[in-house]
């Protein structure tokens, strides 16, 4: 087994490289895994994270996090956590043939997003044809065709949310997905939505252009597609240590981003909150902090309880 860290950091993204950056500053003993999966590299480029009035793309925030983390010699694995259990006061997480055992964790693992099933999804999102946060980014698709695909309340409230930015809005279901309700219906055209009557058979880009295929050689055409499909937090890792969970399954953290279980703190996505980097990068300068004082008091330097 490795020697001991005061903290094991899972999870590569913003989060998971602001708590890392924090805890080596902090001269704590350390260990960042990644898996390589952060759904900001996806970002075709990001004009609301404060102090780029130019915007930056995701994957060049990415490395730019990783040249600083490596500036403060953070032990960085770039490996998948498979296991986290607990033994006496210790984490134990194990990825591959390794082990690491710290008396604190930061889970930065995310969410993946559901995302429309068609042909190279992931290129049509970074290049912006696809869009997955109008927090982020409705503000680049204004007075834009905008239709939004998705079933249920969250795809409705997208629908509802993007119609401030655009005239022509349309919400669209997949086939074998309910439509709206009534009172979703009633929202929907107060606001001027447009609904799709039509099941959704198939969906392809087309020279900047998102393609619905209707069946029967039927196709409508918008400028951008919003996924309201929502996402899938994940929170698999921990399930085991049992912390309690929001309504939609991600996990619920004290003011000092703690999870119900002492010892576990979480930041970003896989937190309940708002989905944004800057929100991510914030949690896990608390969650750090918090660490870094527990690891005081237990070690006598400090007057806190």
């Amino acid at each position: 087994m490795s020697s001991d860290f005061d903290c094991i950091v899972i999870g590569g993204g913003p989060a998971g490289m602001t708590a890392a950056i924090y805890l080596a500053r902090f001269r704590r003993r350390l260990v960042l895994l990644d898996a390589g999966g952060s759904r900001a590299q996806w970002i075709p480029r990001s004009n609301n994270h404060p102090a780029f009035p130019g915007g930056i793309e995701g994957r060049e925030l990415l490395e730019r996090m990783r040249r600083q983390m490596a500036r403060f010699g953070v032990a960085h694995v770039k490996e998948r956590a498979e296991n986290l259990g607990r033994e006496g006061k210790d984490f134990l997480v194990e990825a591959r043939n390794e082990r690491f055992a710290a008396r604190a964790v930061i889970l930065a693992t995310g969410a993946v997003d559901r995302v429309p099933e068609m042909k190279d999804v992931l290129d049509h999102v970074r290049r912006g044809t696809i869009r997955q946060c109008p927090i982020c980014d409705a503000y680049e698709v204004i007075d834009r065709r905008i239709v939004v695909l998705g079933s249920g309340r969250h795809a409705v409230e997208e629908a509802l949310f993007v119609r401030g930015y655009s005239p022509d809005v349309t919400i669209a279901f997949p086939s074998g997905q309910p439509g709206p309700d009534p009172d979703e219906s009633a929202a929907l055209r107060r606001a001027g939505v447009a609904v799709l009557a039509d099941a959704v058979q198939g969906v392809s880009c087309d020279e900047g252009e998102v393609r619905l295929d209707l069946g029967a050689g039927r196709v409508v055409r918008f400028d951008v597609a919003y996924s309201g499909m929502g996402i899938a937090p994940q929170t698999q890792l921990v399930a085991d240590l049992g912390p309690q969970l929001s309504s939609d399954g991600r996990l619920e953290t004290d003011a000092h981003m703690q999870t119900t279980v002492p010892g576990l703190y979480a930041a970003g996505d896989v937190v309940t909150g708002l989905n944004q980097i800057a929100v991510a990068m914030a949690q896990a300068e608390i969650a750090a902090t918090a660490v870094h004082n527990a690891a005081r008091r237990a070690e006598g330097r400090s007057l806190g309880r």
